[in-house]
């Protein structure tokens, strides 16, 4: 059964023409089409020519954007001794030890990254089928798991950000919220993009990039055109 396209959406997806946008046209016309009652988030839907079934095709790392995600990050720390109350001190929302592991076994989920130090992750691993599926589970990859609390606390809330290609290549990331400025979201677009790049799998062959579509939380996907997104300078798009 076909699904129904409200008229809200049918008229936004009247504005968008089958082509390839430059990168700022695009991110002009996401925001002209977050037309939402809430305020929406700016993503990104990159598909990748990578088969994750392979390790060496496999892309899960962080990019720290520039302008930030527009969104308040409630930060826990799973941790021993002193490295709780360092936690505490660098602004962590809740930190703590066997208590805290505790707490989220029982249901505790009120925070949107976990950070760990390398000592408790033997403990923390019991935590998987609770936070694997949310994908809140620390890792050195997403660069939750470090003995470098402060850093990794500021860096989170600043405005950094772990994602991964799915199961089928494809990366699904928020990259800031639809009311930014069209050229702060470039910004944001361009260091995601770097990054992407920057981690290429090793056993990635022939094309990499293979679509790149942004757009609202409930906006319609507006295609861009990859190379001119790839060829821009961070000073241009600033």
């Amino acid at each position: 059964m076909a699904r129904k396209v409200s008229r809200r959406l049918r008229a936004l997806l009247d504005k968008v023409e089958e082509r390839d946008y430059t990168p700022l046209e695009a991110l002009n016309l996401l925001k002209e089409t977050a037309t939402a009652k809430f305020p929406e988030a700016a993503e990104a839907h990159i598909r990748l020519g990578i088969d994750p079934k392979y390790t060496d095709q496999q892309l899960r790392t962080t990019v720290a954007l520039p302008k930030g995600t527009g969104q308040v990050i409630r930060v826990a720390v799973i941790a021993r001794g002193e490295k709780v109350t360092e936690a505490t001190n660098a602004g962590a929302d809740i930190a703590g030890s066997e208590e805290l592991i505790d707490r989220i076994q029982k249901g505790f989920m009120d925070f949107d990254k976990l950070i760990a130090t390398p000592d408790v992750m033997p403990q923390v691993a019991k935590l998987g089928k609770l936070l694997g599926p949310r994908g809140l589970m620390p890792s050195p990859k997403g660069g939750t798991v470090t003995f470098d609390i402060g850093s990794a606390i500021a860096e989170f809330k600043a405005g950094k950000l772990e994602y991964r290609a799915d199961r089928t290549g494809i990366v699904h990331v928020m990259f800031g919220k639809a009311a930014f400025s069209p050229e702060d979201l470039l910004i944001n677009l361009k260091a995601l993009q770097e990054s992407v790049d920057r981690n290429r799998p090793s056993g990635a062959k022939g094309r990499y990039w293979r679509s790149l579509y942004v757009s609202s939380t409930m906006g319609p996907s507006i295609s861009v055109d990859i190379s001119a997104l790839r060829e821009l300078k961070l000073t241009d798009a600033a």
